[in-house]
Formats: structure tokens, C-alpha cells, sequence
């Protein structure tokens, strides 16, 4: 996994690298000619680009100070929507340009009608872009246009992602439900990734929306952390003030693997979770009652220990049941054995352009919301934090009010 995990970095630095030398070119090269000028943007992006790995090894056995990872994080942020900006300005550019290589005139003859020998390829008409002037102006434009462009995204994007998630409320039939238990409500949070960045003022709003919603259970399905127990244990003991009448019940997400999975699954209990491990529990009375499945993540990367058959042992499948799982997978499986409804996150719903057209690409109806597959409804919530840029475009965070009903 460790194998895997670096070469994964090293790829991911090789791209960010590439990116970062076209806005080099673009931002800088273009844009300039005063040396100065060029040597200290110059190191802003070098810096920049070399922030991000220098955090993380100085939160090896830590967390690095948050106010400088937020600000770093921001900055890529606002370097990726100006970088998307820019590509789409020479995408335009490449438009026009094909439409006007197509366009070369035809001479016809008396007939009107033209003929192979009648027809003279006129030559492209080198406009005055050529002139250096004129060039760096075009280019100071597309820059600037690029930065208030990006810049409006940016701010946007971070005030999505700090402020308070909205709260979405979905009825779902459960086939087999009680009706004693008609009305019954999950609160769902997914993908808080409790980190460098979201710690305290995060949490504390986050529990403040759940308790709002006036859950009878809470399910957290996974992607809880980045970082280990010791870093982050005094955050997520925040969680300790969830309310609910049945507990609050967990699954773990890759990134829970990520950062030390078996450690975790040995504190979380300590802060008030019931952790599922490919499980069931019972939840309910004697007189009214449903099955609450967990099980592992499905793994990426060389983690995950997902079983639904051990997790499922001893079920008896005509009851109504919820299953806990974070990637929204192995949904055949699940309808197999009648699981009333997956509660799923982990794609964050693509959390910002262009994810979100990656993500719908991906995963199509799992990526977000409710959808149907064969006899099991599945919810994929767009998560509560994020990853990365502190940032949402186009994927809201969102706390998930599940309100089950009778089928």
C-alpha cells in the first residue's frame, strides 16, 4: 500500500508540475519581460507548488499549523480555477483559429457554380498579433481576465465549503419497515475529513446542523479523518455531542484506513460511536425493529476489508434493513440480499468543476443523491467536508436527513 501510495504522489506531483509550468508560461512568461518581476513570481509559484508536500511532511507526527495550510490550500485553489480559466481561453482560441483555416474563399465562374480549376486557396491573413506590443498586451488581458475570473470562483468555492451545510431531507420506503417505526429519522454525515483544516468551529457547527435535524439515529459512513488519533482525537471527541435517541454509528472510508484505521477503531467507541465492522445490529424493540448493516471499506489502493457476507451472517433478509458502506459499490450484491437502502459518500458529489463532470462520468446516478438498484435504493451524499482546496462548486455540503417510511 505504501508502494502504491508514493508512486501515486509522484504522479500527481509530475501533472501538478506540468499545470504549473503552463501558468508559468502564461502568467509570467507572457505577461512580462521585467526580470525582477519574472524571478519573484517565479518563486510565489515554485513556493506554491512545493507548500503542499512540505506540510504534509511537517505533519508526519502532527498537524501543520492551520491558518498556513488553509492559506496554502486556498492559493491552489485559486491556481486551479485560473488555470481552467486560461484552458478555456485556448480552447477558444484553437476554435476560432480552426474556423478560420476552414474559411478560405472560393472563386465561382459565370455559372455561379465552382469548379475544382476555379478554386484558389487565398492564404491566411496574419493579423497584427504578431507585433510583440500588442502580443503582451492580449496577454496582460487574458491574465487579468483569468484572475478575476478564478479569484470570483475561489471566493465563492471556500465560503461554500466553511459555512454551515445545508440540510436535505429525503423520505425513503423501506420494504418491510414496522410502522410503529413509520417517520423514523438517519441523520447521515459523510466525508467530514477532520484534518489540518477542519477541527473545532467546523465541528461544533456541524453537530449544531445534525441535532437540528432531530435525528433518531446518526450514521457516519466513513472518511471521518486525516490524521491519527493523537493528532486529531481532541476534534473528533466534538462529535461526543451529537444527540439522538438510538447513538450515533460509524463505518470506515478509505481515508480512515489512510491514517491508521485499526487505532481509530479502537478510540471511536471511547467517543461515543458504534463502530460497524462487518456487522448488524438491531435496531429498535422487541415490538418494532430494523437491521443497521456496516461494513469495511471496499478498498482502493490496497485497503479496505469489505465482507457483506460476514456482515450480513445470520440476517434474516425478509426484515427491513439499512446498510453503512462508504463507496457506493457492490450494489448487486446488495440488492441480493434485499438491503432496503445503502447509505454511501466518498465522491463528494465531484465537491468542484471540473470533479463534478468527472464524478457524474464516473459514477453517473451513484455519484449523488437517491437512486434505485434493483431491489435496494441507494443515497450518495455529497459529503460534509473536502478535500484538497478548501472549496465547493457545483457540490454543496450537505447533512442528510433520511426519513424512512413503510413500502
Amino acid at each position: 500500500m505504501l508502494g502504491l501510495r508514493i508512486a501515486f504522489g509522484l504522479v500527481a506531483l509530475l501533472v501538478f508540475g506540468g499545470l504549473n509550468f503552463f501558468l508559468f508560461k502564461r502568467l509570467i512568461v507572457d505577461v512580462t519581460t521585467n526580470a525582477w518581476v519574472k524571478r519573484g513570481l517565479s518563486v510565489l509559484l515554485v513556493s506554491t507548488y512545493a507548500a503542499v508536500p512540505l506540510l504534509r511532511w511537517w505533519g508526519a507526527d502532527g498537524m501543520p499549523p492551520q491558518t498556513a495550510t488553509l492559506v496554502v490550500l486556498i492559493f491552489w485553489g485559486l491556481l486551479l480555477n485560473v488555470l481552467l480559466v486560461l484552458v478555456g481561453f485556448e480552447a477558444v482560441k484553437w476554435w476560432v483559429n480552426r474556423r478560420a483555416a476552414k474559411g478560405a474563399p472560393v472563386h465561382a465562374v459565370a455559372s455561379g457554380v465552382p469548379t475544382l480549376e476555379s478554386v484558389s486557396v487565398v492564404p491566411p491573413v496574419t493579423p497584427a498579433v504578431d507585433d510583440p506590443q500588442r502580443r503582451q498586451f492580449l496577454a496582460r488581458v487574458g491574465a487579468a481576465t483569468a484572475l478575476g475570473v478564478g479569484g470570483g470562483l475561489t471566493t465563492f468555492g471556500v465560503y461554500k465549503a466553511l459555512t454551515p451545510p445545508e440540510i436535505t431531507e429525503v423520505p425513503v420506503r423501506i420494504p418491510g419497515l414496522p410502522k410503529a417505526l413509520e417517520g423514523f429519522t438517519i441523520v447521515q454525515l459523510s466525508d467530514i475529513h477532520v484534518g489540518a483544516v477542519i477541527q473545532e468551529k467546523f465541528l461544533d457547527v456541524l453537530v449544531s446542523e445534525a441535532n437540528r435535524a432531530k435525528p433518531d439515529l446518526v450514521a457516519i459512513t466513513g472518511d471521518l479523518v486525516d490524521g491519527s488519533p493523537n493528532s486529531l482525537g481532541r476534534y473528533v471527541a466534538r462529535l461526543r455531542n451529537l444527540n439522538s435517541k438510538f447513538g450515533t454509528y460509524f463505518c470506515s472510508g478509505n481515508h480512515d484506513y489512510y491514517s491508521g484505521w485499526e487505532r481509530w477503531a479502537a478510540v471511536l467507541p471511547d467517543f461515543g460511536f458504534t463502530v460497524l465492522r462487518n456487522r448488524f445490529v438491531t435496531i429498535g424493540d422487541a415490538g418494532a425493529s430494523f437491521d443497521l448493516v456496516g461494513v469495511e471499506d471496499w478498498g482502493r489502493m490496497g485497503v479496505g476489508d469489505y465482507d457483506l457476507e460476514a456482515a450480513t451472517a445470520g440476517r434474516d433478509p425478509s426484515r427491513a434493513s439499512v446498510l453503512l458502506a462508504h463507496q457506493p459499490s457492490n450494489l448487486e450484491a446488495v440488492s441480493a440480499k434485499n438491503l432496503g437502502l445503502q447509505l454511501s459518500g466518498h465522491t463528494h458529489g465531484g465537491q468542484l468543476f471540473p470533479g463534478t463532470l468527472v464524478g457524474a462520468l464516473m459514477w453517473q446516478e451513484r455519484n449523488t443523491g437517491l437512486s434505485k438498484h434493483g431491489n435496494s435504493q441507494l443515497y450518495t451524499s455529497r459529503g460534509c467536508g473536502f478535500v484538497g482546496p478548501p472549496m465547493r462548486i457545483g457540490a454543496p455540503p450537505e447533512v442528510v436527513k433520511l426519513v424512512l417510511t413503510s413500502a
